[in-house]
């Protein structure tokens, strides 16, 4: 079991976080996150886990931004012109995150998990997934407008999903 966040945690999500650590470990390959309306709560699951350190390589945590274009390469005008929650961000992003660490597969997340400006939907998020020598692949989800815990969560599951498909 996860120890800092296993109150809050469903017991699907902790396993499912036990089981893709030690396949990635296993495997021998690494992971890195590149998140924003998560705020680093994939990176701190990961780093929760007693003993499987190895596959979790680093993690960035990019809530501006400023901080997709400095951390990850993300072009501003990217950001700009499709906003910083799409799918062509997401993209950058993972690919941004596998580009600047020595994992082998990174997770993005970048979404709106409770009520952002006029006209952004709550709940909406985009995920991507980067893999050395693979397409970096893509998901949208609406989860709705369930409150910023909830969404958060719900990140939690298609994020592990994601990487457990990669692996």
């Amino acid at each position: 079991m996860t120890e800092t966040l296993s109150p809050a945690l469903p017991q699907e999500v902790d396993a499912a976080v036990r089981k893709l650590l030690e396949h990635a470990c296993d495997k021998d390959l690494s992971i890195a996150t590149a998140e924003s309306c998560t705020g680093g709560l994939l990176a701190s699951l990961f780093t929760d886990v007693e003993g499987a350190g190895r596959a979790f390589e680093r993690g960035f945590v990019v809530y501006t931004n400023e901080a997709k274009a400095e951390m990850l390469g993300v072009p501003p005008d990217l950001i700009d012109a499709e906003g910083a929650v799409s799918e062509a961000v997401a993209r950058r992003m993972a690919e941004g995150a596998l580009r600047y660490s020595k994992a082998q597969i990174a997770l993005a997340v970048t979404g709106f998990a409770g009520a952002g400006a006029p006209g952004d939907e709550a709940g909406l998020v985009h995920f991507a997934c980067a893999r050395e020598g693979r397409p970096t692949l893509h998901r949208e989800e609406h989860f709705g407008d369930i409150g910023r815990g909830p969404v958060r969560i719900e990140c939690l599951r298609v994020g592990l999903e994601m990487l457990s498909e990669a692996l």
